[in-house]
């Protein structure tokens, strides 16, 4: 048994998924999970996880699904083992960012749940005044280009009013810390409800990041807990 999980544009209407269904049960697979992730004109982006008997009819699904009317496979990807509930790690995370006793310990948390809840290639927490990364995973771009990055991002986001990057980077403020978290990842795009994922993540991390800040000042160190440097976790 192989499990994939397949991104897919479907039109926005009544029987469109179960004709995605109908089409994977026909070349022997069971579609055992399915997350939107995007709707707007007219279209959803959706993901399935589906469970094949054999890796070889993977080919022959996708060439399936394409053949439904207005349905197009963005992405697919092998995953090992008993399939994710994204719901339930975004659940961990949230309460493995609480349990944080320290800042630098809480950035490292962060970076590395986010990194792989969203299967990102690098994820990087910022101070927009600093020029490197305070906590860092994976093969991160040059500093000088994520500083620059979250300049921009910033800018742009007082000009027009909404959130603007790549398709392939998503990143999200700490407002009170007055830090960025930044996640990367290479030939699959970021969608709207992951996009709204990672913001509502940084907002948990910032809330922890006041109540550890409010610890340390009580216990007379009234400095900003910064970490010296770039944490990076492996």
């Amino acid at each position: 048994m192989a499990t994939y999980v397949v991104r897919v544009w479907v039109p926005d209407r009544p029987g469109a998924l179960g004709a995605v269904a109908s089409r994977i049960g026909a070349v022997r697979g069971d579609l055992v999970g399915v997350d939107i992730l995007e709707r707007g004109a007219g279209r959803a982006i959706d993901e399935l996880v589906v469970e094949l008997p054999q890796a070889n009819l993977l080919d022959l699904m996708v060439s399936e699904v394409n053949e439904v009317d207005g349905v197009d496979v963005e992405d697919v990807r092998q995953i090992p083992g008993t399939p994710v509930d994204p719901r339930l790690d975004a659940l961990e995370t949230a309460a493995y960012l609480v349990e944080r006793q320290g800042p630098a310990e809480l950035l490292e948390a962060l970076v590395a749940h986010a990194g792989r809840d969203f299967e990102a290639d690098w994820a990087a927490v910022v101070d927009p005044s600093a020029p490197q990364p305070l906590a860092a995973v994976g093969a991160t771009p040059p500093d000088a280009w994520v500083f620059a990055f979250v300049q921009g991002a910033h800018t742009a986001l007082a000009a027009d009013g909404g959130p603007a990057s790549p398709s392939d980077v998503a990143w999200a403020d700490m407002a009170v810390a007055s830090l960025v978290v930044v996640l990367g990842r290479d030939g699959r795009p970021f969608r709207t409800r992951e996009r709204r994922q990672l913001s509502a993540l940084a907002r948990i991390a910032d809330n922890r990041w006041v109540e550890l800040v409010t610890r340390t000042s009580v216990a007379g160190n009234g400095s900003r807990p910064h970490s010296s440097g770039t944490v990076k976790v492996v």
